[in-house]
């Protein structure tokens, strides 16, 4: 039984690492040091705290590693391992990046529901005053329903409206 133990013990550290690297490759996909968390989150979130789940050196509970999504705004699929098809990668960027400037500028039939629906995210997220916001696939999925459009659809609306920035892939 010492061996099943230890065999258990070996893949929950795995386990623990795997799910470090996802959490590390989230927070630099935004570009946050360990401090920069602690600073968005009002010390809600420690640096060392952060660290420490990155390392695999400390345990998440599930409600923590949901309130952590959250405030990362992304799926909790996306932290776990096994939760994507492929690696997660700092560089990688899944998300659709609509410049907020241009869409202060459209009229109210065009931009009006999607500017309540980026002002419900901004309130969610507690992330004000930025000139560009990030909207998961998800998100253009629900937008979509809203303006009685398919995905790709709406994402050419956005890419007509000259919505999206530079950094949009």
């Amino acid at each position: 039984m010492a061996a099943s133990d230890d065999a258990e013990s070996a893949d929950d550290r795995v386990y623990a690492k795997e799910l470090g690297a996802r959490l590390r490759a989230i927070r630099s996909q935004q570009g946050m040091s360990l401090q920069a968390v602690e600073r968005k989150s009002d010390g809600k979130w420690k640096a060392v705290v952060i660290g420490s789940y990155e390392r695999g050196d400390r345990s998440i509970s599930v409600t923590r590693l949901a309130d952590l999504s959250d405030f990362y705004g992304v799926p909790i699929n996306e932290l776990l391992p096994g939760g994507r098809t492929s690696p997660l990668r700092a560089d990688e960027s899944p998300r659709i990046v609509l410049d907020l400037t241009v869409l202060q500028s459209l009229d109210e039939d065009r931009g009006g529901p999607l500017r309540r629906f980026v002002s419900s995210i901004q309130v969610e997220r507690g992330d004000f005053g930025n000139r560009i916001m990030s909207l998961r696939s998800d998100d253009l999925r629900a937008l979509a329903i809203m303006y009685d459009r398919a995905a790709d659809e709406f994402l050419e609306l956005l890419i007509d409206w000259n919505l999206l920035t530079r950094e949009h892939g």
